[in-house]
């Protein structure tokens, strides 16, 4: 804030000038007390003056109505919502969320650096503000392939823009545990700055090696025992509802009087179709506060918690010097913002967006689905026994198990077999164009014909493919190369629906809404090739190849053991 600023903001705060807009006659929310004051919120520029009596150039009763700060998503990634960061502000603003903590893995694992700037670029203004954590893990694992490799020296190019707060989820937990160079290298870099974890099922030992690090938070909690464990260990408890994983419920018995600053609320990977129909943070506080959390504590965990872990000095609370990003609310209940404030303007009211959405030159994130011929493709299994790995779904979960089943046999090959509801599976390298194929078999999805196909792939995003047939999978595969990247259900060489997806073969340049219609013609194909209703087809195949979670996963390397941590042939020989 520069002197002028400053010299206008104190006149206002201190009733010598009129502010520029006064809320007046507010129950408004007190995020150090917990408790809610009434008054009035005097507002100068993009600032808060003070809270009190106030008189204002532009003023606004709001009688019975409550004020509270700008709801902040503390982690998530904005390429799940699979349209740009505009269409993302316009769908989340007026749901009250006013600032995203985001981390770009996804698109930095198809276009490194330059997939993180067009990011930053493409975030810029917006009425909803977009902080960075830059990604530990590009790749995940050495167990596929991604389109680029992020060591520190290249995260240091980026790491003092001012939008960039620490270093993302680090996955790679076994290297922290061990002490490996290039991960302390990262750590090292981001030294005194927030550092996010992602240890699913760390424990024990390995746990305070994790948190002596330096890792200060951890998402990936699905119980309250794993998430009191992290607590203890002086980790911020970050308590996640997305649209894959839902964890809320099973960890608010960790959140007590005394944990409650160390916890926030994340979305992590929430979806057109939630974002749309349940909201966003908004979501989460309203699951919260219906499981009987107090809605103070709500509040505050959605707001001035996430800020203070992120250290942001004027986000998180409606007081004096404070960023004006506000909340008007008629009622505890909904959560739905009858107005939504950011930085002293009206950024949206009654559930529509006030701003319009800028374009950003995306020319960085285009043309990345490089593929070898698709004449020479081979997606045969041989078969060197009775038995293959099968990869087995667990319904609702991200986690899958495995199975040993005797598969039909043609030509020497494993093929697909309807009666144990077994389809193949092939995940093609699609960054380097080596025509690199990894192919297995999935039980459990219920496809009967056709296939679907995807560049929407965890955390790789090579090109992933369920299908039937070997005629219908390259169709599919056909589709996705010509749209640049995105999803796609075929059956009798027939494509049924599909959703073109050309930045990154993530990210959508169409309206919200339209990418929702979409995707809602995709699923309807999906299950009239017999996708059984308990899976949503296409987020299934996204977590299909993530080598990072158990058991089995399938990589353009070929079958990954997650537990072994490494591949395993798909075939078993006669003899095991």
């Amino acid at each position: 804030m520069d002197e002028k600023m400053m010299q206008r903001l104190l006149a206002a705060a201190s009733g010598r000038e009129e502010a520029d807009v006064v809320l007046k006659n507010a129950q408004v929310f007190n995020v150090f007390t917990g408790e809610f004051e009434a008054g009035d919120v005097a507002l100068c520029g993009a600032y808060i003056a003070g809270i009190g009596k106030y008189k204002g150039k532009q003023e606004m009763d709001l009688t019975g109505r409550y004020v509270t700060p700008g709801f902040i998503d503390g982690h998530m990634h904005l390429e799940s919502s699979m349209v740009t960061p505009g269409e993302f502000a316009r769908a989340v603003v007026p749901q009250g969320t006013t600032a995203v903590v985001a981390d770009p893995h996804e698109i930095a694992n198809v276009s490194g650096l330059a997939g993180i700037e067009y990011l930053l670029e493409a975030s810029e203004g917006l009425p909803c503000s977009v902080y960075v954590m830059l990604p530990s893990c590009v790749p995940a694992t050495h167990l596929e392939t991604a389109g680029a490799r992020l060591e520190a020296e290249d995260l240091a190019k980026l790491a003092k823009h001012p939008r960039v707060l620490g270093l993302g989820e680090v996955m790679n937990y076994p290297a922290v545990v061990h002490g490996e160079a290039a991960m302390l290298c990262k750590l090292r870099l981001f030294e005194g700055r927030p550092v996010d974890g992602h240890a699913p099922g760390l424990s024990g030992l390995a746990l305070n090696a994790y948190a002596a690090a330096g890792i200060h938070s951890d998402h990936e909690c699905a119980t309250a025992e794993e998430g009191k464990a992290r607590l203890a260990r002086g980790l911020h408890l970050m308590l996640r509802e997305g649209s894959a994983a839902h964890n809320l419920l099973d960890l608010l018995p960790a959140v007590t009087a005394q944990t409650l600053p160390r916890c926030l609320f994340v979305t992590d990977d929430r979806h057109p179709a939630d974002l749309l129909q349940q909201g966003h943070v908004n979501h989460l506080v309203r699951l919260a506060v219906e499981a009987g959390l107090k809605p103070a504590w709500a509040l505050q965990m959605a707001t001035w918690n996430v800020a203070q872990y992120f250290r942001l000095p004027r986000l998180g609370a409606v007081a004096p010097g404070y960023q004006a990003d506000l909340l008007v609310f008629e009622d505890l209940v909904s959560w739905r913002p009858a107005q939504v404030w950011k930085q002293g303007q009206l950024a949206a009211e009654k559930g529509k967006p006030l701003f319009a959405v800028k374009k950003t030159d995306a020319a960085a994130v285009r043309q990345t689905v490089r593929l070898a011929s698709l004449e020479s493709a081979n997606l045969q299994v041989p078969a060197h026994g009775e038995k293959a790995r099968v990869i087995d779904l667990v319904p609702g979960q991200i986690v899958t198990g495995g199975c040993e089943l005797a598969l039909p046999v043609k030509e020497g090959c494993f093929t697909a077999d309807a009666a144990q509801d077994v389809v193949r599976l092939t995940v093609w390298e699609r960054h380097q164009g080596s025509g690199r194929i990894g192919a297995g078999f999935l039980r459990g999805l219920g496809l009967r014909k056709g296939a679907l196909a995807s560049t929407v792939a965890h955390d790789s995003h090579n090109l992933i493919v369920a299908g039937v047939s070997e005629a219908d999978m390259l169709a599919a595969v056909r589709e996705v190369q010509r749209l640049g990247g995105g999803l796609a259900a075929v059956a009798d060489g027939e494509v049924l629906a599909s959703l073109a997806l050309p930045l990154g073969g993530l990210l959508s340049e169409q309206p919200l809404e339209e990418v929702q219609r979409q995707l809602g013609a995709l699923h309807a194909a999906a299950r009239s090739l017999g996708v059984k209703k308990e899976h949503d087809p296409f987020m299934t195949l996204a977590f299909l190849s993530l080598p990072v979670i158990p058991r089995w996963k399938l990589t353009d390397l070929g079958l990954v053991d997650v537990d072994l941590f490494q591949i395993v042939p798909v075939s078993l020989a006669a003899a095991e």
